[in-house]
C-alpha cells in the first residue's frame, strides 16, 4: 500500500492526460472516414496451393474457425489473395472477403508498437537502452529495489525480457484505463531484466505507454499518420466506426465480462478499457494492408519507410538465449506456427483471434492468415496445428513449377 501511496500523485499526472487524449483518438478515429481498397477480382486458385486450400477447408469443417481471409507475397509480387467461409458457422451469416477486416489482436504489436518504435530509432528519437523509469516514473517509484526495476529499459520491453509476468487479468477489479496502466506500472517483476523471457501483454501495455510520452499524442493516431497513410494501408485502424461493426466478423460471446457478442470493436479485455487503443492490442486490418506492410519490411531502403539497418536490428533475436524473441519480432522456434521452412532470419507474429503473420526475408515472401478461431468462445485450440500446416502447404507448394 506504501508504494500506491507514494506514487499516486506522480501516477495521475503522467497517465491521466494521456488517457484523456486517448479518449479524444477514440472520437477522432471514429470519425474517421476509412477508405478500404476495393475488392480484388477473384480468380481461380492457382493449383499448386490446393493442399493449402484443403488445409483451411478442413479447419472450417473441424471448426477451428469459421471463416478466413489469407494472402501471401513473393518477389514483391500478391500471388494469393483470398478468403473461405463465413463470419460465423450459421451458413447465412456474411461470406468472408479478401479485404474483410479482422480484429488482429496482438498483431498489433509488431504492425504498430513496434513499427512506430522501429522509426523512432531509425529517426534518431528512441534510445533502445533508455530505462523505463525515466519516460515512466511511476514504475520505479516505490519498487522494491531487489527487483532491479531501474535497469529495465526499452529494449527489455521489445525483447520480452524485461522481467514483468506475461499475462495478469488485471480486467478483473480494473474498470478505468487509469487503473489498469497503474496496475501494469505496479506489476512485480518475476525475473532480473534480460535473464528471462517471457511473452508480456503488460509489457507492450507499458511500451505503447512510453512512447506516447515520448511522442506527447496518442500511439493510435501517430501510427495512422507516419504508418498506415504512409503505405496506403487505408483499411488498417482502431477503434471501426460502429456502421462498419457489422462488415467485421464476430470474435466472441462474452458471456463473462461484457456479456454480449464482440463484432467490430477490440476483442481484448484490456485494450477494452483502455478504449480501444493500446500497445498490445486493438487494431483491426485486413489482408491486402497486412501484406502492404510485409512487403515494406521485405524491402526496406531509402524509398521506402524502414531503413534496411533498422529492419536488420530489430529482426535480430534477444538475450537470454533460450528465447526466439526479436525486438518486437518473434522468430521461428523449434515447433513455430511457421511450419518447417521459414528460415533463421524469418521474423512474425500471432494474435489470439487466430491471426498470423510471418516474413521469410531470405526468401522474400510473407503469408498473412486472418481467422476468428474465438468464435464463439476461446475453448478451440485447432488453430495450433492449422497455421503450421497451412505454411507448410503453401511452402511446398512454391517449390513446384508455376
Amino acid at each position: 500500500m506504501a508504494r500506491i501511496a507514494s506514487a499516486e500523485i506522480l501516477q495521475k499526472e503522467i497517465l491521466q492526460p494521456f488517457c484523456l487524449r486517448a479518449i479524444f483518438a477514440l472520437g477522432c478515429e471514429a470519425e474517421m472516414s476509412l477508405v478500404p481498397h476495393p475488392e480484388p477480382k477473384r480468380r481461380e486458385p492457382d493449383p499448386r496451393f490446393a493442399q493449402a486450400y484443403s488445409v483451411l477447408r478442413r479447419a472450417i469443417s473441424d471448426r477451428a474457425f469459421p471463416g478466413c481471409a489469407f494472402g501471401m507475397i513473393v518477389n514483391g509480387k500478391v500471388l494469393i489473395e483470398d478468403a473461405i467461409g463465413h463470419f460465423t458457422y450459421d451458413p447465412d451469416s456474411p461470406e468472408v472477403k479478401p479485404t474483410t477486416l479482422y480484429d488482429v489482436a496482438s498483431l498489433t504489436k509488431v504492425v504498430s508498437t513496434t513499427a512506430a518504435a522501429m522509426l523512432l530509432y531509425q529517426r534518431g528519437v528512441l534510445d533502445l537502452d533508455t530505462p523505463v523509469g525515466e519516460i515512466l516514473p511511476g514504475f520505479i517509484i516505490g519498487r522494491d529495489p531487489s527487483q532491479h526495476g531501474r535497469n529495465v529499459t526499452i529494449r527489455h520491453l521489445l525483447a520480452h525480457s524485461s522481467g514483468l509476468p506475461g499475462y495478469v487479468p488485471l480486467f478483473h477489479t480494473a474498470t478505468t484505463p487509469y487503473a489498469v496502466l497503474r496496475g501494469c506500472l505496479e506489476l512485480p517483476l518475476q525475473a532480473d531484466p534480460g535473464t528471462h523471457a517471457e511473452y508480456s501483454d503488460p509489457g507492450f501495455i507499458l511500451l505503447g505507454k512510453a512512447l506516447e510520452t515520448m511522442l506527447h499524442e496518442p500511439l493510435a493516431v501517430w501510427v495512422r499518420r507516419e504508418v498506415f497513410t504512409s503505405l496506403a494501408m487505408t483499411a488498417t485502424t482502431y477503434c471501426p466506426p460502429v456502421t462498419m461493426r457489422p462488415d467485421i466478423p464476430p470474435t466472441e460471446d462474452d458471456e463473462l465480462f461484457r456479456q454480449r457478442v464482440i463484432q467490430g470493436e477490440v476483442q481484448d479485455e484490456h485494450a477494452y478499457l483502455l478504449h480501444g487503443a493500446a500497445g498490445h492490442a486493438g487494431l483491426f486490418s485486413n489482408v491486402p494492408d497486412l501484406l502492404r506492410f510485409a512487403r515494406a519490411i521485405l524491402s526496406p531502403g531509402t524509398e521506402n519507410l524502414f531503413a534496411t539497418d533498422t529492419v536488420d536490428l530489430f529482426a535480430q533475436r534477444q538475450p537470454p538465449p533460450e528465447s526466439s524473441r526479436a525486438l518486437g519480432w518473434d522468430t521461428p522456434s523449434v515447433e513455430s506456427s511457421s511450419g518447417e521452412f521459414f528460415g533463421a532470419g524469418s521474423i512474425g507474429h500471432l494474435g489470439y483471434s487466430g491471426c498470423s503473420l510471418w516474413i521469410d526475408r531470405t526468401a522474400d515472401l510473407a503469408i498473412v492468415l486472418l481467422t476468428n478461431r474465438t468464435w464463439p468462445d476461446r475453448e478451440s485450440q485447432l488453430i495450433k496445428s492449422v497455421r503450421p500446416a497451412f505454411h507448410n502447404a503453401v511452402r511446398e507448394a512454391l517449390q513446384q513449377s508455376p
